[in-house]
């Protein structure tokens, strides 16, 4: 919960940062970008040492950067040692992959698929909770308050992880291909990168045309380099998985979705009345307006664990992202009242935490025991890619529609829900292409036979 509320916390108080730290608005954003850049490139490749040296060594790990990290943010008072700061804490984002795994290795399968999808509710719980939040605290303390109160959070995990977490009894023997994970940190990054600075670049300029292009390539590159690799940092005969890949696509539709949702939503309602919509809300009454997100996130994803063993993991996934996809159609329809958006909130809430609690288990599912790590970990970062790309297009759909006092127009905003409607719409169309699988058929049998076997 605290690594998920570290990354959202920030965006209300990017503007409190700014003047506090004596920045520009595009040196801000990098408060934000360091930690998408640094969780991307990071998390595939701490899950897939977890797999080989202990799973609960390297959260361990990555528990310490985190505390490292958050504690540097929390006490420094420029932005280029923020930068450095937010960029450690983003490698911890690691524990995600990490917990997968130690779930999969030690719990009894029958408890598997709740246990991933409390732990899948409470990353997207974290990300909208950090909102409200960061909002909470920018109106009443500090933005270093952001990161001193997670900080207690991170020591309490670290230390109980390293006295009551079990060493994980699966093992994947091999080596870290340093070159291939340099070609993947490559072009993740410049995607990555392209995509968060094109609301000031401009989508057409230069600059981000070429970073996009060449991190592509690099991409492409990297995914030659693996096929041909006797050691691959990720598995592409595994990525090719149907069950896989169709995950991942969703993953991203939904990351989309859910991160737009945080940037329109909070703008939208502070407003001023006098634009012609809009509630002239406070940071702070912006923030509570993403509660029923958080709320509905949290009690769905708990239920999702029983849901899937009912009616399977693809249909909770397939519900997931019909109702979230429920949530923008109604706000492109109607927005004009306060209950029009907190209803489409809640939709939108109720809908990723079933699918984010459902693809954590597809992808259990979906590949051998010493490559849950790995595996999990690339979904994790198609959700961070995802969730860069829905809400920059987002952004770049308000930027684009002016008035002539300087305020978003309305047809702005409902371009970007009409947009994330479209992200979630093909999500559900990808949700149909993801194999089914019954409860029984949750755990690859050689997963369950390895637990089996495991010593208490």
């Amino acid at each position: 919960m605290a690594y998920a509320l570290l990354q959202s916390a920030v965006v209300p108080a990017l503007s409190d940062i700014e003047h506090s730290l004596h920045t520009t608005e595009t040196g801000v954003a990098w408060v934000l970008t360091a930690y998408l850049l640094s969780a991307s490139v990071a998390t595939p490749v701490i899950g897939r040492l977890g797999d080989m040296y202990g799973k609960e060594r390297l959260l361990l790990l990555s528990y310490l950067l985190l505390v490292g990290g958050t504690l540097m943010a929390a006490l420094v008072n420029s932005i280029g040692l923020l930068v450095v700061a937010r960029v450690v804490q983003g490698v911890g984002g690691g524990v995600f992959p990490l917990s997968f795994g130690i779930i999969r290795d030690e719990f009894p399968p029958a408890r598997i698929a709740g246990a991933i999808g409390l732990l899948s509710a409470i990353f997207g719980t974290g990300a909208g909770a950090g909102i409200v939040v960061g909002g909470l605290i920018v109106e009443h303390l500090s933005w270093h308050w952001l990161f001193w109160i997670p900080l207690v959070a991170l020591v309490g995990a670290a230390y109980l992880t390293g006295r009551f977490v079990p060493e994980s009894p699966i093992r994947t023997p091999g080596a870290i291909n340093w070159l291939n994970a340099l070609l993947m940190g490559g072009g993740l990054t410049a995607v990555l990168l392209a995509i968060s600075e094109a609301t000031v670049w401009g989508w057409g300029s230069a600059k981000t045309v070429g970073l996009l292009v060449g991190g592509l390539v690099l991409c492409g590159v990297w995914v030659l380099a693996e096929l041909r690799s006797p050691a691959p940092l990720v598995d592409m005969a595994m990525m090719r998985l149907r069950g896989v890949w169709t995950t991942n696509l969703a993953g991203f539709l939904l990351g989309a979705g859910m991160f737009a949702s945080f940037v329109i939503v909070p703008q939208f309602v502070e407003t001023p009345a006098s634009a012609g919509y809009g509630f002239g809300a406070s940071v702070l009454a912006g923030s509570v307006y993403l509660v029923p997100t958080t709320a509905a996130m949290l009690v769905l994803g708990a239920l999702a664990g029983r849901a899937a063993a009912r009616f399977g993991s693809k249909a909770a996934l397939l519900a997931g992202a019909t109702l979230s996809a429920a949530g923008f159609g109604l706000l492109t329809a109607a927005h004009s009242r306060p209950w029009h958006i907190y209803v489409a909130m809640a939709l939108l809430g109720a809908g990723i935490g079933l699918a984010f609690a459902a693809m954590g288990n597809l992808i259990v599912g979906a590949v051998p025991a010493g490559q849950t790590g790995v595996a999990t970990g690339m979904n994790t970062v198609m959700r961070t890619v995802g969730g860069a790309a829905g809400s920059q297009i987002a952004a770049t759909m308000i930027a684009g529609h002016l008035l002539a006092g300087g305020l978003p127009a309305e047809h702005g905003y409902v371009l970007a829900f009409a947009i994330s409607f479209a992200f979630l719409a093909v999500c559900v169309l990808a949700s149909v292409l993801v194999p089914g699988r019954s409860a029984s058929q949750g755990i690859p049998e050689a997963a369950t036979a390895a637990l089996v076997a495991a010593p208490e």
